[in-house]
């Protein structure tokens, strides 16, 4: 599918974090909008993977304020809890996308799996579905991945969501303690924009 170059663009999500990464792996050429910008709250997901959730809103967003979106569906996956939270990793932060209450809901459910988990190592994956969608209905969706383990403990303040529990492979260090311009270079959504950039 060849496209014409993008010169604007909305980034679908109402989540800041999301936004603030998703703009800073865009080309500095591009004109950016946010969902703010058109005072739009984001539609219901009932899809039942990332690549349909974010389909659901780049078409969404795209089709209210009919600019090409760009919208991410991501979540973490733990091999251990049968690749829960999955699709529902915002949601265990209940109503008002808690994260304190998301990770804590993690390491309950851990506590009830495995006696003795924060000595093992707990395999887990952070996976992103990123799409761009045209107003005509024409739209490119990619698939981006990175494994790591859960950490025994919440560590470290920077980047958004689980951030401060997953570890990437390769470090020892959490998501939550790795600076955003270098987090940016190596996480999933980063994997799921090289994917896509030609788009752009």
């Amino acid at each position: 599918m060849k496209a014409k170059k993008i010169s604007q663009l909305l980034i679908g999500t109402n989540n800041k974090g999301k936004l603030r990464e998703i703009k800073a792996l865009l080309p500095k050429n591009i004109k950016i909008y946010s969902t703010s910008d058109y005072n739009l709250k984001s539609p219901k997901e009932n899809g039942k993977t990332f690549r349909e959730n974010s389909l659901i809103k780049a078409s969404f967003f795209s089709k209210k304020s009919n600019q090409i979106c760009i919208s991410d569906d991501s979540g973490l996956e733990i091999k251990l809890l049968n690749n829960q939270p999955g699709i529902y990793s915002a949601r265990w932060g209940g109503k008002k996308n808690n994260f304190d209450l998301a990770i804590k809901k993690v390491f309950k459910k851990l506590d009830k799996k495995v006696f003795n988990w924060r000595n093992r190592k707990i395999n887990a994956k952070f996976i992103c579905a990123l799409t761009i969608y045209w107003p005509s209905g024409k739209y490119k969706t990619t698939i981006g991945k990175i494994d790591g383990k859960i950490s025994n403990k919440k560590i470290g303040r920077k980047g958004f969501g689980y951030d401060p529990i997953f570890i990437p492979r390769g470090s020892n260090k959490t998501f939550g303690q790795i600076s955003p311009k270098k987090k940016y270079k190596i996480d999933h959504r980063h994997s799921a924009f090289q994917k896509i950039k030609k788009f752009l």
